[in-house]
């Protein structure tokens, strides 16, 4: 693997297509990202892409696995190309891993004297250390920061503060607050939502609601999150009579909130989980003749669904549509999934149909519900008739749809007309399941109708064998084999599956991973055809 590694670097050095940037400004580290890429796709110098994630990749795997990662990466003999980029990439790739993204940070620095580090790689590793709770080093490395005039950037003061505050430490997320003058990151108000959030976290309303009251005295304004936040806090604790009591004092003091203040209600009484709250909420808000937020709406009714009351949901959906809710893609798919499976058809095909009139044209995943619910109450004609008008007036069906009809067919006995999907789906270079194949084989014998049952049987062999054939007329044209045995031992295959294909076993590498995905998704399609069978 080590040997392997060793190859691509030297590929990407000989290149010299990466040169190390100092960039001196915030502004410049931002645009660092989209500098290196343009570097990256200018393939006239000689530089590979794959080469180059392949790289970052395995770099990644030593610095996560590896117990002696800098004896492993200092044999690697990678100097010439780590700069700020690179070093960015292995640090989000190992968001997780606290310690060891400290340790790779510092042998990049101490390694490499003209690598510089920039804001950008000090606020990954700030994040992760937050993420992983090692509070000690993310001083420390604040301090680096400091040390070097480099600022910290509100964002992720907010993140460091919303971790202080989840794992219930709120003194220290307090502290942070009061220090950012010393780190020339000014108190904006997604970081007054962020400890908003954190005092909320440990149940400490009174804070929270003196700390609102410091926001509007330095000139802070209030947006959306920084209601919907106390607003939530409140909900979740039961507290609906002061949440109100807050929403209605800041509308006296003339800070209306972006959105409508039972729509934050509504919303915070969903996500503390108390969804009968919400329904009355929204009941009496109906019945005063007030239309709730479409995306409030799509929330409830989805909450509501899902608790098995899909009648309620429905006729709360008529309500407010004849109130003048206008209902959006996410809506119409919500309700057609709900209505569908109780078998309310003719309630599903009525929002279809506003779907359409709305100007929204039917996607497989939206009539597919209502296609299997026509086949499961076995009205199969309409199913049948209901998908040719869908092939017309919708976006084509995909390959689940297909595969749904082909076994709601199968267990409604209606073997012919899935053999006849089957092959439509062929002309549509569609690949079936196997599993369709031989369920729809099976039930042509049973029916007697054995020169059909042997039709299918003979598109089932060739589908198998053109795969094949195209699998090696695409792998092969350069005289090896080593992507497409790459890709049976990513899928797991065993050593005697492999040699259905006649392959031999071999050890791979990433940069030969990376390749096989490069490859164009109907390639993929193939492959995975081709696992399954074999």
């Amino acid at each position: 693997m080590l040997v392997s590694a060793r190859l691509i670097l030297y590929r990407i050095t000989s290149a010299a297509a990466f040169t190390t940037t100092n960039p001196t400004t915030t502004i410049a580290v931002r645009c660092l990202k989209t500098v290196a890429g343009s570097t990256i796709a200018d393939r006239g110098r000689g530089v590979s892409k794959d080469d180059y994630f392949a790289t970052i990749h395995h770099i990644s795997n030593i610095v996560k696995r590896d117990i002696y990662m800098e004896r492993t990466l200092n044999k690697m003999c990678m100097s010439s190309i780590v700069n700020s980029e690179l070093v960015y990439r292995v640090l989000r790739n190992c968001c997780h891993c606290g310690v060891e993204s400290f340790r790779f940070f510092n042998w990049a620095r101490s390694n490499h004297p003209q690598y510089d580090p920039t804001t950008v790689e000090f606020e990954e590793l700030l994040k992760t250390l937050a993420r992983t709770r090692h509070w000690e080093t993310m001083w420390k490395v604040a301090q680096q920061m400091k040390s070097q005039d480099l600022p910290i950037s509100p964002s992720v003061v907010s993140f460091i503060i919303e971790h202080y505050g989840k794992h219930g430490l709120i003194d220290q997320a307090v502290e942070l607050f009061n220090r950012l003058k010393n780190f020339n990151c000014p108190q904006t108000t997604e970081i007054y939502n962020s400890l908003l959030y954190a005092l909320c976290e440990v149940k400490n309303f009174q804070g929270a609601y003196a700390l609102i009251r410091r926001m509007i005295r330095k000139g802070s304004v209030p947006d959306k999150r920084t209601y919907s936040v106390l607003v939530n806090g409140w909900c979740s604790a039961g507290k609906m009579k002061e949440a109100q009591d807050f929403l209605e004092e800041m509308s006296s003091k003339g800070f209306n909130p972006p959105v409508r203040g039972r729509d934050l209600l509504i919303d915070g009484l969903l996500n503390a989980g108390y969804l009968e709250s919400a329904k009355a909420l929204v009941r009496k808000m109906t019945k005063e003749g007030f239309v709730p937020d479409v995306g409030i709406f799509n929330s409830l009714a989805e909450a509501v669904c899902k608790s098995g009351e899909v009648d309620f949901c429905i006729s709360l959906y008529n309500d407010v549509c004849r109130l003048g809710l206008c209902p959006d893609i996410e809506t119409y798919k919500i309700m057609i999934i709900a209505a569908s499976k109780v078998d309310r058809i003719d309630e599903a095909f009525k929002i279809l149909h506003r779907s359409i009139e709305d100007g929204h044209r039917p996607f497989p995943s939206l009539y597919a519900p209502i296609l299997k619910a026509l086949c499961r109450t076995g009205q199969f004609d309409d199913a049948f008739s209901f998908f040719s008008d869908m092939k017309v007036k919708g976006h084509p069906p995909n390959r689940p749809a297909y595969t749904m009809l082909i076994k709601m067919c199968g267990r409604g006995g209606r073997y012919v007309e899935a053999a006849n999907y089957l092959v439509e789906m062929t002309e549509l270079s569609l690949l079936p399941m196997s599993q369709s194949f031989d369920m729809v084989t099976d039930g042509l014998k049973n029916c007697g109708k054995h020169d059909l049952a042997k039709k299918m049987e003979q598109l089932d062999i060739s589908l198998r064998e053109g795969s094949v054939i195209l699998l090696y007329s695409f792998f092969y044209r350069d005289g090896t084999n080593t992507t497409a045995k790459a890709i049976m031992l990513q899928d797991g295959l065993s050593l005697c599956q492999q040699k259905h294909l006649q392959l031999d076993y071999i050890e791979t590498d990433s940069k030969v991973l990376a390749d096989c995905f490069s490859s164009s998704l109907s390639i993929r399609w193939i492959i995975a055809y081709i696992v399954r069978e074999c």
